[in-house]
């Protein structure tokens, strides 16, 4: 390191990571046109820098042709942008009092120094705590959180005499890779501990999603906790035979997938110390900033700030990943930018139903401590004279005493689920349901009824408020 310089060592590739490490040398040019003085290293375990991993299941089903097409940048790109970055190079070790990073590749390893460090290490997937499910791909067991992952999933379905699939959770990667799974002609079996898939959902919601999961023919079991996976000698091939749930049923399958949601990546941070947050993930403060001197974290591997509850979070999207990551990137520069917290936005599409969330369901937003009521409409997505209409149901969540909304969900078919983000921005900004219901939303017939039914659920909700406070 050049006398003068200073060396930000970003551990991490995808969103988080590039974005500050990019954003870091951009803010520093502005902050000191005649040179600069800030140098960044970034560590890469992976083969593949700034991807979209959300996309992985619909490359899986074939609607996004090849790896190459989720890429954003590439690791030449960053390079030419004056990331030294390492690829294939995995970071496992941090010495904070001596300002190092231990690292390991195929060629060696090594140590290198630092004077801010920011952690990008990501999320993994939850694996079931039971035998068998320590298995690999090499055994047929699949997580999907990287682009590696999805090479390794895909490699399996082309390669391999695979036409059983067991998915175990149905959280959102859970249904998106059994809807890619369904798409490529397989058997596909879901298996659900709770009562309906996608626990961020209110019970009702979830049923409304149950029902057209398996309409669309995908085997869903819910009320069934996994408890062993079945897997042939080592003789045969050591793949998996077979998934077993604990009400005794034997799940006969060629393949599994981990559908349990993830879980932050912080063996890293625990292990230098630096304090994690009530979620599990790591502490940060608006600016990104650790508690730990010198030590800055974004993406997946952190908690956020739930503007509704108050409360930290562990939500891992790449939009907050991205976004995370430029705050960061600003700070490290030298300017000022910081990160306001989320409201808990989230879609997805299962088949031909689109799922749509946002801040918090009933019984997150009763454990936060407010006293709640619920509407919910159920409508069309167009007028209802339109060909092509489908239907769309809409359910808000608003606090008993004041009308605040606080949250939303949205289930239906084509051009159902964007409805979301006008209940995300009433969420946002602390909207009551009285006011929701006056907004000025786009009509025409192709596009919404005249009542569109954010706006009918808005009005059953300030009834329910106003009946509410008449009760005392």
């Amino acid at each position: 390191m050049a006398p003068g310089r200073s060396r930000v060592v970003v551990v991490g590739g995808d969103a988080a990571g590039m974005a500050a490490a990019s954003q870091a040398l951009q803010q520093a040019g502005r902050q000191r046109p005649r040179g600069r003085d800030l140098e960044v290293v970034a560590f890469e375990r992976g083969s593949a820098t700034s991807y979209s991993a959300c996309g992985i299941p619909y490359w899986v089903s074939g609607v996004v042709e090849g790896r190459d097409a989720l890429v954003a940048r590439t690791p030449e790109e960053h390079r030419r942008r004056g990331v030294d970055l390492r690829m294939g190079t995995e970071v496992v070790g941090v010495d904070l009092a001596a300002r190092t990073v231990a690292w390991r590749s195929a060629d060696g390893e090594g140590t290198d120094g630092f004077d801010q460090l920011v952690l990008a290490t990501g999320a993994v997937p939850r694996r079931p705590d039971a035998p068998g499910f320590d298995a690999g791909p090499e055994a047929g067991v699949h997580g999907v959180q990287t682009l590696d992952d999805g090479s390794a999933l895909i490699a399996d379905l082309d390669g391999g005499d695979v036409r059983r699939v067991v998915v175990v959770g149905g959280g959102y990667i859970g249904l998106e890779v059994a809807e890619a799974c369904a798409v490529r002609g397989l058997h596909v079996t879901v298996v659900q501990r709770g009562e309906t898939p996608l626990g961020t959902v209110d019970d009702d919601t979830g049923a409304f999603i149950a029902d057209a999961v398996r309409g669309e023919g995908v085997h869903l079991l819910t009320g069934e906790e996994v408890c062993g996976l079945e897997l042939a000698p080592a003789a045969e091939g050591g793949r998996v035979r077979a998934v077993h749930t604990a009400s005794g049923l034997e799940l006969p399958c060629d393949l599994v997938v981990l559908g349990l949601g993830v879980e932050p990546s912080v063996a890293l941070a625990r292990q230098a110390g630096v304090p994690l947050g009530e979620s599990g993930a790591i502490a940060v403060d608006v600016s990104q900033r650790t508690r730990a001197e010198g030590v800055w974290a974004a993406g997946d591997c952190t908690e956020v700030r739930h503007r509704v509850s108050g409360r930290g979070v562990h939500v891992p999207l790449g939009t907050h990943a991205n976004k995370q990551g430029r705050v960061a990137g600003i700070n490290l520069g030298g300017g000022y930018a910081t990160f306001p917290g989320v409201v808990g936005t989230a879609i997805t599409k299962v088949c031909r139903v689109e799922i749509g969330r946002t801040g918090l369901s009933s019984d997150e937003a009763a454990a936060a401590g407010f006293r709640v009521v619920t509407a919910a409409v159920d409508s069309t997505t167009t007028a209802g004279y339109m060909p092509g209409s489908e239907p769309v149901r809409v359910k808000l969540i608003a606090d008993e005493r004041s009308g605040r909304l606080l949250g939303g969900q949205v289930v239906g078919r084509a051009g159902a689920g964007k409805r979301v983000d006008a209940l995300a921005i009433c969420v946002w900004n602390e909207m009551t349901v009285e006011e929701v219901l006056s907004l000025d939303l786009a009509y025409a017939p192709p596009f919404a009824p005249v009542w569109d039914p954010v706006l009918i659920a808005a009005r059953k909700a300030a009834q329910a408020v106003e009946a509410a406070c008449q009760r005392g």
